[in-house]
C-alpha cells in the first residue's frame, strides 16, 4: 500500500465509518457488561440496615425477657389499676412529667405508673408512720398540737420527695453525660473521619464509651436504633436532646441536622463542636477552681483558725499562769 492509496478520499472514509461504527456497537453493547455501582451500593446499604433491624429486634425481644436489662419496663398491674381507678394520669401527669422521666432514665409507662402512685401513697405512709411514733413513743414527750403538726409536715415532705428523686436523677445523668461528653465527640470524629456511617459511629461510641459514662452509652445506644426505624433522621437527633437535656448535646445535634440539611461534611461539623466542648468542659473546671477559695473561707475561720490560736498561744498561756501564778 502506497501514499496514494492512503490519501485516498474513499479510503479515509471507510477507515472513519468503521471506527464510528465500532464506537457505536461499543457505546451499545457495553453498558449491558457493566454493573451498576449505584444499585449495587443501596442494595448493600438495605441489607445493612435490615441486618442492624434484626439485630435491634433481637436484642429488644431479649430485654423484654429480661426485666432487669429492658429499656421501656411495664407498669405493675395492681399499680396501674390504683392509678386508673384514681384518674391519676389525668390529674398529675403531663408532656414535662414524661420529659423528666425520661431525663431521669425512666423510659416506658411502667415508671410514669409508679411515679404517680408514689405521689399518692408516699404522704399517706409517712403519715400513718409519723402518727405511729409521735402517738405511741412520744406520748408525753411534746404537746398534742406539736405532735399532730409533726405528723403533717412529714405528710407534707412525701409530696416532694418523688419529684426532689428524679430531678436528682437527672443532675446526677446530665453530670455523666457532660463529663463524657467531648470524648466522645474526639471518638466520633476518629469514627467518621475514618470512612464509618454516622450510624456506625454511635455504635462504636457507645461501645467505647460506656466504661466512662453508662448513662451516654445507653442514649447513644438508643439514638443508633432510632437512627435505624424513623423515617426523618432529624427526628432521632431531636430526641436525643431532649432526652439528655444537656446544652453541649443539643448545641452538636442541631449542627448535625443543619449539615446533612445543607450538604456540609458532617466530621467538621464535629471537629468545631467537640473543641467548643472541650473549651466549655475547660472553663467549668477553671470556675469551679476559682470558686473555691471564697467557699473554704468559713470552714477556715470556724474551725482551724480556733485549733490554730489554741497551739500557738496554748503554751505561752501556760508561760504565764506559771509566772504570775500563785506560788506553789
Amino acid at each position: 500500500m502506497d501514499l496514494e492509496a492512503i490519501a485516498n478520499s474513499q479510503f479515509l472514509i471507510a477507515v472513519l465509518a468503521a471506527v464510528a461504527v465500532a464506537g457505536t456497537l461499543y457505546t451499545l453493547v457495553v453498558p449491558f457488561f457493566e454493573r451498576d455501582g449505584l444499585k449495587s451500593r443501596m442494595k448493600s446499604v438495605a441489607l445493612e440496615r435490615d441486618k442492624m433491624r434484626a439485630r435491634e429486634r433481637s436484642r429488644l425481644a431479649a430485654e423484654k425477657n429480661d426485666p432487669r436489662t429492658a429499656l421501656r419496663a411495664k407498669p405493675k398491674e395492681q399499680v396501674k389499676n390504683i392509678v386508673d381507678r384514681l384518674n391519676l394520669m389525668a390529674m398529675l401527669s403531663d408532656e414535662e412529667t414524661k420529659n423528666k422521666l425520661r431525663m431521669a432514665g425512666y423510659r416506658g409507662t411502667g415508671p410514669l405508673y409508679t411515679f404517680l402512685f408514689a405521689r399518692v401513697a408516699l404522704p399517706g405512709i409517712l403519715l400513718i408512720v409519723a402518727a405511729f411514733y409521735a402517738f405511741v413513743i412520744l406520748v408525753d414527750a411534746f404537746p398534742l398540737m406539736t405532735r399532730v403538726a409533726g405528723c403533717i409536715f412529714v405528710a407534707g415532705l412525701g409530696v416532694f420527695i418523688p419529684n426532689l428523686y428524679v430531678q436528682n436523677r437527672i443532675t446526677n445523668r446530665q453530670l455523666s453525660i457532660r463529663r463524657a461528653w467531648p470524648d466522645a465527640l474526639d471518638l466520633m470524629l476518629i469514627c467518621v473521619e475514618s470512612g464509618m456511617s454516622i450510624e456506625a459511629a454511635f455504635g462504636r461510641v457507645a461501645e467505647e464509651i460506656g466504661v466512662q459514662s453508662i448513662p451516654l452509652a445507653e442514649e447513644l445506644t438508643l439514638t443508633n436504633a432510632e437512627l435505624s426505624y424513623l423515617g426523618e433522621r432529624r427526628l432521632a437527633y431531636e430526641n436525643l436532646a431532649t432526652r439528655t437535656g444537656v446544652d453541649g448535646v443539643k448545641n452538636v445535634m442541631m449542627a448535625l441536622i443543619q449539615a446533612e440539611r445543607y450538604g456540609t461534611p458532617v466530621g467538621n461539623a464535629i471537629r468545631v463542636m467537640s473543641d467548643d466542648n472541650r473549651e466549655q468542659r475547660m472553663q467549668e473546671a477553671e470556675k469551679k477552681a476559682a470558686s473555691l477559695p471564697p467557699k473554704l473561707t468559713v470552714p477556715m475561720i470556724v474551725f482551724f483558725l480556733p485549733v490554730l490560736f489554741f497551739v500557738i498561744l496554748g503554751p505561752a498561756v501556760m508561760q504565764v499562769l506559771d509566772t504570775f501564778g500563785p506560788p506553789k
